[in-house]
């Protein structure tokens, strides 16, 4: 089964694997999983990065690699993600979310969040603390 993993919870499954609910570790674990990562998260990550926040030191490229070498399945953005995204937006205000929604749902896969923003959110998306 493929589960398209929401962007802060990929950083922590790579950097901090002790901060992720355990439901979802023991999700990414499970030999019928394929965990997906978004496009759409490394340029979150990369708009983040150049606001220079205090403490938020990530190396994107590093964080790619290391997301394919141990498995993951990368989801270009595609026109089809974009143009099912007004549907999206209208229900968040972070349009980094929406385009991970418009994904999930084109793509019939589950997104996986711990923003309970997010987990509200109707469509496929599954909410995990």
């Amino acid at each position: 089964m493929r589960y398209l993993i929401d962007t802060h919870l990929l950083v922590w499954a790579m950097a901090s694997p002790e901060r992720l609910p355990s439901a979802l570790a023991a999700l990414l674990e499970a030999h019928d999983t394929t965990p997906v990562f978004s496009v759409a998260s490394l340029w979150e990550l990369m708009q983040k990065g150049a606001l220079r926040r205090p403490g938020f030191r990530l190396n994107v490229s590093v964080l790619r690699r290391a997301l394919l070498d141990c498995g993951w399945d990368e989801l270009p953005i595609l026109p089809a993600h974009v143009l099912a995204l007004s549907g999206w937006l209208r229900n968040t205000t972070d349009p980094f979310d929406g385009l991970l929604l418009s994904q999930a749902s084109c793509e019939g896969i589950l997104l996986i969040s711990s923003d309970p923003q997010l987990g509200r959110q109707p469509g496929p998306v599954r909410w995990m603390t």
